[in-house]
């Protein structure tokens, strides 16, 4: 019986390509080429009917012959069912008289089984009993099947993994002309898989592939061109091979098209052209091309910028398992470009990338975890995904876990740690690892301390641009630390800083053309360069710009704007500005109208979903500023803009939380809000944390924790943590006792006029801990926190007068200060008071 059986179905399976993987042949709906012709009445009868397209007349005639167990009807019976349109298709009946062919040892008979089995049609998925029929059906010389069992082999499924064998297979089909063999046994040579590495070969059996016109032989050989492996580069043989592949409909090859057209390699560049094959790539669902469109959008790259379009095309990608696309969509959601900002998505597209490997998304939810946005905040799981992406050498993420080391968050504090991840990213050039190993070395921490080498490093970054490395310095050449004092070198780079819109720079210049100290006094560029930081919400330049508004200096006294600027410094909790306010509506110098449009402004602003007006207008009903005092209603303005992660107003609702003033006291809530603003750097949440870790409030007690967050907080000149380090230096609570670095903190918030510290500061003097005892400095101190309203310098006091220690001795005045330290319920002073008065 005669066959017209020519096959060409199984979807090749190879592990790797040549930039572009092999193209696979798609099952043809012309059945006819599958059918055996038996020449039999009932099969003729059977076979007129198919050709009528009349199934079911076939099946009636094909049927019988194939119970009575005629191997070549069982085959035509299955195929029929296999391939057969409408209701005759059904994946078990043709599975079923497959395996009674395949029974009788019909080769393609056991092809199709081992395809049923490879791809759980009609059948429960068996690799291994693919595997076992391919075998039989390969072993009888059927090609697909060989191909097939080479693929099994190539990738170990159902089989134990060798790529000897797969090689041995895919020659046998080759050998046969098999272009999907061609194609595959090219590879292997490509790779070195089973055979060594042979670019020859693999150009020969490319192009027998593609001379049968095969799409993905095609773009090898194209690839191979570009490439220049085992032969010259060659771009236009490389376009030759793309735009067969392309036109065949391969959508590898219409994306590599496109690329040479994007580059104008071997052709003139034409955008216009490589928007078009990418775009008939993309449409055919090719991932790499999708992306490379989501970009092209993104960037407004050979195309006009549509966000949009990009947002579409990388979730196209994303949605294939493309880890570029992943990311990109992540920080399209995190950014709200082309889409809602939407932090759990963000989360959501990054972890499937990190989790696939990709350092960049790593990095990112390990800041998603670190923030607390879009996943719970964890500094757990921030260190984990961290150090993944760290260990692949992605220096932002190294910067990060030095950070976090630093901060101690997520693990326990370890500045040399932190150090050591910043040197590495430093190394690599990132920018803002250099200014931190700066800081590093120019505070002392987990490195000795040198000022030489802090400058080097923030040199470094300050050269890439970092503003706030130029800012540091800045300060480094104005103070001459680790560099020559060189005023003019430091206005030169709080200017790069500046310019940035660095508020600290913006300041610091404010300040130099005030002081005149360096640089000729100019009222009008220190204003200028006040109003800059004022604008972007720093509380000193606003409080500054609202004193040179009273004064008129640098700009037209204007009574209503210092007003305005006193505002916005106090709302933001700054104690000079508070005062400066209440002096102002004392005197009803510009209040009324300033403060009814700051109320409009903000009110406005804040329903709009602007965070910074929303916490303002906390602030506003907080302290009655304004308006009349209104705690609920700071509240609920203060959580808006904390859950849209305003630092300040974090801050703010940490502290209603502590005090249960507008809301419930809850302390764990309290801690958090606090936790979540101190890591955005306010001071005076960093403050608040460490007295939560020393008392244990709303968090496990941690002595180590607490000194941590002090000192983030003293750093940055917050005069409550310098007393509290002071404190725990002096006491050795969860550092080691230190009374230099004891006198050393409270000094510098007594200069601050705090009055605790000022007191303590005065006790040192008297006992010389830490510092040479100095009855004179002792005396003064006392005095500045025994007015105060200190009970234990007025005590102190007490008895300098009494014994003329410091000052002369004046038995009436320690008498006095005695009294005053009594009434306060001082024992000390009682007993001291009861003595001088037995005397």
């Amino acid at each position: 019986m005669k066959k017209i059986f020519a096959i060409s179905l199984i979807l090749i399976i190879s592990s790797q390509a040549v930039n572009a993987q092999d193209d696979t042949t798609n099952i043809t709906d012309n059945i006819k080429k599958y059918i055996y012709n038996l020449t039999r009445s009932d099969i003729d009868k059977g076979l007129d009917a198919y050709n009528k397209k009349d199934y079911k007349t076939a099946i009636f005639f094909w049927k019988p012959l194939a119970v009575n167990g005629d191997v070549n009807a069982q085959y035509n019976l299955g195929m029929m069912y296999l391939f057969g349109k409408e209701s005759i298709q059904d994946n078990k009946q043709a599975f079923h008289w497959h395996q009674k062919a395949a029974e009788q040892e019909d080769s393609n008979a056991q092809f199709f089984m081992g395809r049923f089995y490879e791809y759980g049609e009609g059948v429960t998925k068996n690799n291994k009993q693919a595997v076992y029929w391919f075998k039989k059906s390969a072993n009888q010389g059927q090609m697909d099947a060989q191909n097939s069992l080479a693929g099994m082999y190539l990738t170990g499924r159902g089989v134990t993994r060798d790529f000897v064998k797969a090689v041995h297979w895919y020659q046998k089909a080759a050998e046969q002309g098999y272009a999907d063999a061609q194609n595959n046994l090219g590879l292997r040579y490509v790779w070195g898989e089973g055979v060594s590495k042979d670019f020859n070969q693999a150009i020969n059996w490319f192009r027998k592939a593609a001379s049968q016109e095969h799409a993905g032989a095609q773009n090898n050989l194209g690839t191979i061109y570009d490439n220049g492996n085992g032969v010259a580069e060659d771009d236009k043989r490389a376009i030759y091979w793309f735009h067969k592949a392309a036109e065949l409909g391969s959508a590898r090859a219409q994306k590599n098209l496109a690329g040479m057209y994007a580059y104008g390699n071997g052709v003139v560049k034409d955008e216009v052209q490589a928007l078009e094959w990418y775009q008939k790539s993309a449409n055919q669902g090719y991932h790499e091309a999708q992306y490379i469109l989501g970009a092209k959008y993104d960037n407004g790259d050979g195309v006009k910028q549509d966000l949009k379009k990009a947002v579409y095309w990388y979730l196209k990608a994303a949605n294939q398992g493309y880890v570029e696309a992943q990311n990109s969509l992540g920080v399209m959601f995190v950014k709200g470009l082309g889409t809602t900002k939407d932090y759990k998505q963000a989360a959501h597209w990054y972890q499937k990338a990190a989790t696939q490997g990709h350092a960049m998304a790593q990095n990112n939810l390990g800041l998603r975890y670190m923030l607390g946005q879009g996943v719970a905040q964890d500094y757990v799981q921030a260190m984990h995904w961290f150090k993944k992406s760290a260990k692949q050498k992605y220096s932002e993420a190294q910067n990060n876990l030095g950070v976090m080391y630093d901060n101690g968050q997520g693990v326990i504090i370890d500045k040399q740690q932190a150090v050591y991840w910043f040197q590495l990213a430093a190394k690599q050039g990132d920018d803002n690892a250099q200014k931190n190993l700066g800081y590093m070395y120019a505070s002392g921490q987990g490195v000795t301390k040198n000022n030489e080498q802090a400058v080097f490093w923030y040199q470094k970054s300050a050269e890439q641009g970092n503003a706030s490395a130029q800012n540091l310095l800045g300060v480094m050449y104005r103070k001459g630390k680790g560099v020559v004092k060189n005023d003019r070198k430091a206005i030169e780079f709080y200017l790069k800083a500046a310019r940035q819109g660095n508020t600290t720079a913006q300041n610091n210049l404010g300040e130099i053309y005030f002081s005149g100290q360096g640089v000729v006094q100019d009222y009008k560029k220190a204003f200028y360069w006040y109003q800059k930081a004022a604008r972007q919400g720093h509380v000193k330049a606003q409080n500054t710009l609202g004193w040179m508004y009273v004064k008129g200096q640098g700009v037209v006294q204007d009574k209503e704007q210092a007003t305005r600027w006193y505002e916005k410094a106090a709302l933001q909790g700054d104690a000079e500005a508070e005062n400066n306010l209440k002096i102002m509506y004392s005197n009803g110098a510009g209040v009324a109208k300033d403060s009814k449009q700051t109320l409009q402004w903000y009110q406005k602003a804040a329903k709009q979903g602007n965070a910074e007006a929303q916490n303002n207008l906390g602030a506003m009903y907080d302290k009655g500023v304004g308006v009349l005092k209104n705690l609920k209603k700071a509240f609920h303005w203060y959580q808006k803009a904390a859950k849209q992660g305003n630092a300040t107003a974090q801050n703010n609702l940490g502290i209603m939380y502590l005090s249960g003033e507008g809301i419930a006291q809850d302390d764990k809530q309290a801690f958090q809000w606090s936790q979540k603003s101190a890591a955005q750097g306010v001071s005076d949440a960093q403050n608040n944390l460490g007295m939560m870790y020393a008392n244990g409030i709303g968090v496990a007690q941690n002595d180590k924790q607490a000194v941590y967050w002090y000192q983030k907080a003293a750093e940055q000149e917050n005069a409550s943590a310098q007393y509290s380090l002071g404190r725990m230096y002096d006491y050795g609570e969860g550092i080691v006792q230190d009374d230099k670095n004891a006198a050393y903190w409270y000094k510098k918030a007594a200069t601050q006029g705090y009055a605790e510290a000022q007191s303590a500061l005065g006790m040192m003097y008297i006992t010389g801990q830490g510092i040479v005892q100095d009855f004179n400095q002792a005396f003064r101190w006392s005095q500045k926190a025994a007015r105060q309203g200190i009970a234990s310098a007025q005590n102190n006091l007490g008895m300098m007068y009494a014994n003329g220690d410091g000052i002369t001795q004046n038995e009436e005045k320690a008498i006095h200060w005695f009294q005053k330290s009594a009434n306060q319920g001082f024992d000390k002073a009682k007993i001291n008071l009861a003595r001088l008065k037995q005397i």
